[in-house]
C-alpha cells in the first residue's frame, strides 16, 4: 500500500494516458522514408504487390520439374540469374541452372542445391538426394499479397518497418505531425552551460537530457528557456506558451516549498490533474492543464526528472501519436544486493547487470545523474518490500526508455 494522500504510480499513468486519449494529435503528413525514423504511422499500410512478386529460388542450385526426374541424367537448358527473366518455359526433360533469388522457370516446381548435385563430363547433372515439390523455392506472395495489411496506423517506425515500406517500392508515408513540446526549466539557481556560474547556481543539465529524449520521441521542441521563481513571471509564460505547445513539458518549481510557483500556479489558475506521487525518486510530479494545454511538471533533481518523464510523461507522448503499446518492455533480473528496509513508495533504482545479478549505483541520491552514465537500466522495488541477494526484480532496460 502506498503512503496516505499519495498517488500510486499505476492510477498516475492510467490518468495521464486518459488525458492523452483525449488529446491525441489529429494531423498527419507525409515524409520521405529516409526522414521517417521514430515517427509514428498515421494510417493501415496495405501491400500494393504481391512480394516476392514471382516464385523464386532460395539456392544456387538447378531448377526441375519433378515428373522429368526418371529421366536423368538431364541436360541444362538454360541459366537463370537474379534480376534476369527466365527463358518463359523450362523445357520438357531439362534443368535449369539457377542463382538465389531468381525467377523460376515456369514448368519447374523444385530446386535442388548445387551440394547435392553430380555435374557429369558432357554437362548432364545427376541428382543424388530424394526431391519433393516447392523444395527450395519461395512462393510468389510468400511474405505478403496486394491489399494485405502490412502495418497498423499507430506503428513506430523503426529501419525494419521502413524496408518493409521500401521493399514495396513506397517513397514516402503518412505519419502523425510532430508533437509541440514548450521545454521550460524553472528555478532561480539555473545557469545555461557556457555562462558564469553565479554563487549558488548550477549548470541547467535537465534541458539537455529532455531536449534530446524529446527529440527521440518524435517532438518537435519550442525552446521556452529558464524562468525564475516568481509566480507572475510564470503564468505569463504559460499563457504565452500554450497558443503554440501541445504540451508544456517543465522541469522544477512543482514540490510544496515557497519557491515552488509551478505548482502553485497550477493549482491557482489551471486545472491540476494529479500532484505528489508514491513514487521514488520523483514525488513532486505534477500534472494538470493550463487553458485547454496540458502541462507535466517533472521534479527539477536530475534523476528524479529522468525516471518521472521515463515512467510517465513518455507513455503520454507516444499514446498522443496514436501508439497503442507504450510501455516499455521489461524482463526479471536477480538482485545483487540486500534491500532490508521497506519504503512507503515504489523505488526506481539504477543498476548494471554484472554476473547474471542487477549490481546496485552506490550513490541513489536523485539528485546524482552520473549514476545513469554507469547504470544500463532501472530496477522496480515494490512498496513495503525488503530484498535479499538472489530475490527477482522487475528490470527496465534504459534501451527502452530510449
Amino acid at each position: 500500500m502506498s503512503k496516505p494522500g499519495l498517488m500510486p504510480v499505476e492510477d498516475a499513468l492510467d490518468q495521464l494516458l486518459a488525458m492523452a486519449d483525449e488529446q491525441r494529435l489529429p494531423d498527419s503528413e507525409s515524409v520521405p522514408l529516409n526522414e521517417a525514423r521514430g515517427r509514428v504511422l498515421a494510417s493501415d499500410l496495405l501491400a500494393t504487390l504481391d512480394l516476392p512478386p514471382w516464385p523464386n529460388s532460395a539456392m544456387d542450385g538447378y531448377a526441375l520439374n519433378l515428373a522429368d526426374l526418371h529421366r536423368q541424367p538431364l541436360s541444362v537448358s538454360q541459366r537463370v540469374y537474379a534480376g534476369l527473366a527466365p527463358d518463359a518455359l523450362l523445357s520438357s526433360g531439362t534443368c535449369a541452372r539457377i542463382f538465389t533469388g531468381a525467377p523460376l522457370p515456369m514448368g519447374a516446381n523444385c530446386v535442388e542445391m548445387q551440394e547435392n548435385v553430380e555435374v557429369l563430363e558432357d554437362g548432364r547433372v545427376r541428382f543424388l538426394q530424394p526431391l519433393k515439390v516447392g523444395q527450395n523455392i519461395r512462393a510468389q506472395g510468400q511474405e505478403n499479397r496486394v491489399g494485405d495489411t502490412l502495418l497498423r496506423a499507430g506503428k513506430r517506425l523503426s529501419p525494419f518497418e521502413l524496408a518493409v515500406v521500401a521493399g514495396q517500392g513506397m517513397t514516402h508515408l503518412p505519419v502523425v505531425r510532430r508533437p509541440r513540446v514548450a521545454l521550460l526549466s524553472t528555478g532561480d539557481e539555473l545557469v545555461e552551460p557556457g555562462q558564469p556560474l553565479r554563487p549558488g547556481s548550477i549548470y541547467n543539465s535537465n534541458r539537455t537530457l529532455l531536449d534530446h529524449w524529446l527529440r527521440e520521441l518524435g517532438c518537435e521542441v519550442i525552446d521556452a528557456g529558464i524562468l525564475p521563481d516568481r509566480p507572475a513571471q510564470t503564468r505569463l509564460k504559460l499563457e504565452q506558451l500554450q497558443v503554440a505547445a501541445d504540451l508544456i513539458l517543465t522541469t522544477g518549481g512543482v514540490s510544496a516549498g515557497d519557491a515552488d510557483c509551478l505548482g502553485q500556479v497550477l493549482r491557482d489558475n489551471g486545472k491540476p490533474l494529479l500532484w505528489k506521487l508514491a513514487i521514488k525518486p520523483g514525488k513532486p510530479l505534477t500534472v494538470g492543464h493550463f487553458g485547454t494545454v496540458p502541462v507535466i511538471g517533472l521534479p527539477g533533481n536530475p534523476t528524479s526528472a529522468l525516471v518521472t518523464f521515463g515512467l510517465l510523461a513518455r507513455p503520454y507522448l507516444l499514446r498522443i501519436q496514436g501508439v497503442e503499446e507504450v510501455m516499455p518492455l521489461s524482463f526479471t533480473a536477480n538482485a545483487g544486493f540486500d534491500w532490508p528496509k521497506p519504503g512507503s513508495r515504489r523505488e526506481y533504482l539504477r543498476v548494471r547487470l554484472e554476473g547474471g545479478q542487477a549490481a546496485l549505483y552506490p550513490n541513489q541520491s536523485s539528485g546524482v545523474l552520473l549514476g545513469a552514465t554507469w547504470a544500463d537500466g532501472l530496477v522496480e522495488i515494490p512498496e513495503n518490500s525488503t530484498l535479499r541477494v538472489g530475490d527477482p526484480l522487475r528490470f527496465i532496460p534504459f534501451s527502452e526508455l530510449f
